[in-house]
């Protein structure tokens, strides 16, 4: 059973500061420059460490309960957020939110507005998170002390917590640093929900930006050219990161299957030949570090029937098994 934990940090429907205007150049996107009141403004000079990026397109329901885990993380964070024009009442309130840079305008698909958010990104380590995914209470703190004491750590990869649409828990997903034989004629074994990385990997010029010729996987494609370009990475192995199972996950779809097909038929014909020992190899290593153990334990997340306020749920029987879901 749900029961109430923390003080609401979000926004109230009504919630606007004290002035905000928009300025649009004729054919142009249109961007919001928000005027925060004093207590938001001193927030905004302290120094930013992390950029978080959002694309959004027709996901107010869920961009609500992002946005709010993300501005009570208790870190220097600025929250990009791409939406590509939403008619669903997301444009009703978003826009005079203060809690995020937000940027209203058509792009081509989701990854197209990710490579946007690379440009717009200012912090020292960027992530990003869909808008049905949240960050758990503390996660963005404990990944700038991580980056901190491990400066040769490029790419760091936290655990997930999978949910259903009303925020209850279906499964976990414990990650390793992925190996490039299997990523590349497996699956792509992180979420990325929990992965997070210095700002060098995708700055401009010579940054690694997104395949947007992919539009359902492009961070499988993504990640195969960070492993081949050597990129060191590490797993923080703790929970960061809820991931819910809303019947309109990209994932999820045909087309993500298809453009699996696609990546795998790009890798060496050794490799796809020996893809069923690389199956036993991950397994193996997950087996190795504990990752299909865990004990019961409690998180907090936003729900749709709490949305500005987090929830404290129980799971008495963790499992490692998620329905129709590759793990």
């Amino acid at each position: 059973m749900a029961t109430p934990s923390g003080n609401p940090k979000g926004c109230r429907d009504d919630c606007k500061p004290e002035a905000w205007r928009h300025n649009r150049r004729p054919g142009g996107p249109r961007h919001f420059d928000i005027r925060l009141n004093n207590a938001a403004a001193s927030r905004q000079t302290a120094p930013v460490r992390v950029s978080i990026l959002t694309p959004s397109f027709r996901q107010g329901q869920w961009l609500r309960l992002c946005i709010a885990s993300v501005a009570d993380q208790g870190v220097p964070v600025e929250h990009i957020v791409q939406d590509a024009g939403s008619d669903d009442g997301t444009l009703d309130w978003l826009p005079s939110d203060s809690r995020v840079r937000a940027f209203i305008e058509k792009d081509d698909g989701m990854y197209d507005a990710l490579n946007r958010g690379f440009d717009r990104a200012t912090g020292d380590i960027i992530a990003w998170l869909n808008c049905d995914e949240q960050y758990l209470p503390g996660t963005l703190k404990t990944v700038v002390a991580f980056f901190e004491s491990h400066p040769d750590v490029d790419m760091l990869f936290g655990d997930i917590i999978i949910v259903d649409a009303e925020g209850n828990y279906l499964c976990h997903r414990k990650v390793q640093p992925p190996s490039l034989p299997h990523t590349w004629t497996c699956h792509l074994s992180t979420l990325s929900c929990a992965m997070f990385f210095r700002r060098k990997l995708v700055a401009a010029p010579d940054g690694f930006r997104f395949d947007t010729s992919y539009r359902a996987g492009s961070d499988g494609e993504w990640m195969v050219r960070l492993l081949r370009a050597g990129v060191r990475m590490a797993a923080l192995r703790q929970f960061t990161s809820v991931f819910a199972r809303t019947g309109q996950n990209l994932s999820r779809q045909a087309q993500a299957q298809a453009e699996w097909l696609r990546l795998r038929r790009s890798a060496p014909l050794w490799m796809r030949a020996l893809s069923p020992a690389f199956v036993v190899h991950h397994r193996f290593r997950r087996w190795l570090d504990g990752s299909y153990a865990q004990a019961p334990f409690s998180f907090t997340p936003y729900t749709r029937q709490s949305p500005y306020r987090r929830v404290m749920l129980d799971v008495p029987k963790p499992s490692h098994r998620c329905p129709k879901l590759v793990c």
